[in-house]
């Protein structure tokens, strides 16, 4: 982790001790699916195939060290897709900016690893048919459509150039993904040679592609369990990933996007907008979507310990999750429920954050869940993750270490754990 300072990406554990918690933008700019006739006639339709979901890069933190910008500088990041297509586009965030973002240019094309792409795929992006474009304050903007095939579980590597000085604003922090910096107009070069390194994303927070083919879209709603804390980074080995994978292996045309952000609640802002806040834009606006896998509450239940006056009831959890069950099944939208995990002597960083009035609020919540019959399915990820000899606390093959994040193996005994059948896509 020695870019944690860098790259402005504290650990879970620090930052659930800071008591700086405050409300955050939760803009609204929801995508829709587009269906079009190509040049054969053939009915295509946009659908998601990667997501991160927004962070105000200062909030709730305090004023982060330099350099807390960029400068005349290539960002060049990368990502791994879903499900492939014949045309991407991009969606560009300023969802926590407080002035308009300016990108004087950006291209996509196939990575060849690490900072490197295939120069051959390397494409341009534009907006509104120009190749730069500035976003308002609060605003996010998809680039045009451009033609590049892209396979499922394929790399590709974003490119974007900032000319001019640009505050850090929207990011995602826990990006697990090394991405590359370098000074000036860099966006075609095919290797970045002695580019300084980062592992959040910034000014992304989707890629989409066009597909002939019918699929489902399905989103990953949670927290720092979703988001990989506790996987190996450069590795794709987060639940949902796994899960991609499985659904690939399958023959599936299921995409699953990854909507989970690191200390978030259900109810509470904390880091990035509680759930209720951020699930219309976050799971109802990404494009195509036909479910949701929903799996938040340890957080609201846990930290409670580092500020006591924000605890909350389970009454209040099933409330609140109930609402965003009924927004998303009014869209037609399935919902899955997981139950939450095994967290016995959860000691994140040392910090206190298991005990025994909050197992009892985890073992009435996951009781609500696994009862509800408002929903398409549940997930009893606690028994698939539970340590038979002391079912409270997680088995110790999958405990990344601090009794509360699952490690890969964890995560992949989660992704095992969801009946893919409740994804396919029906004839």
């Amino acid at each position: 982790m020695k870019q944690a300072l860098r790259d402005r990406r504290p650990t879970w554990f620090a930052i659930t001790r800071r008591n700086l918690l405050r409300g955050a933008l939760a803009t609204t700019l929801a995508a829709s699916v587009l269906t079009a006739c190509d040049e054969d006639d053939k009915v295509t339709h946009w659908y998601g195939s990667w997501s991160a979901a927004p962070q105000d890069y200062n909030e709730p933190f305090p004023a982060p060290p330099p350099p807390s910008f960029f400068d005349n500088q290539t960002i060049r990041q990368v990502l791994r897709t879903s499900i492939g297509g014949d045309q991407v586009r991009v969606r560009f965030s300023n969802l926590f900016g407080t002035s308009p973002l300016k990108i004087d240019g950006a291209r996509i094309a196939l990575s060849a690893g690490s900072s490197s792409i295939k120069p051959a795929s390397d494409t341009e992006l534009r907006f509104n048919g120009n190749a730069s474009a500035t976003i308002p304050a609060g605003g996010e903007l998809w680039s045009d459509a451009a033609k590049l095939e892209v396979g499922a579980g394929e790399d590709l590597a974003v490119s974007l150039f900032l000319a001019t000085e640009t505050a850090l604003s929207t990011m995602h922090a826990l990006g697990l993904q090394t991405h590359y910096v370098v000074a000036g107009n860099a966006l075609s070069t095919e290797t970045l040679s002695g580019a300084e390194t980062r592992s959040s994303y910034y000014f992304i927070s989707g890629v989409d592609v066009r597909s002939s083919a019918k699929a489902n879209v399905v989103v990953a709603f949670g927290d720092s369990i979703t988001d990989g804390a506790g996987t190996t980074p450069d590795t794709h080995r987060r639940w949902p990933d796994y899960l991609s994978r499985r659904l690939q292996s399958d023959g599936s045309a299921v995409s699953v996007l990854n909507a989970g952000i690191g200390g978030g609640r259900i109810l509470t802002d904390a880091i990035g907008p509680s759930g209720v806040n951020r699930f219309e834009r976050d799971v109802l606006g990404q494009t195509g979507v036909t479910h949701v896998i929903f799996l938040l509450g340890i957080n609201d239940i846990g930290l409670s310990a580092f500020v006591p006056e924000q605890e909350v009831s389970v009454e209040q959890m099933t409330a609140g999750t109930q609402s965003l069950i009924d927004k998303a099944k009014a869209k037609g939208i399935k919902v899955l429920l997981g139950t939450l995990l095994p967290w016995k002597g959860a000691n994140p960083g040392g910090a206190p954050y298991y005990s025994e009035a909050g197992e009892a609020k985890r073992q009435s919540f996951n009781a609500w869940i696994r009862a509800n019959k408002t929903v398409d399915g549940v997930i009893d990820f606690d028994q698939a993750l539970r340590d038979p000899a002391d079912p409270l606390a997680l088995l110790p093959a999958y405990d990344s270490g601090d009794l509360l994040h699952p490690n890969d193996k964890g995560a992949e005994a989660m992704a095992n754990a969801v009946d893919i059948r409740l994804l396919a896509v029906q004839p």
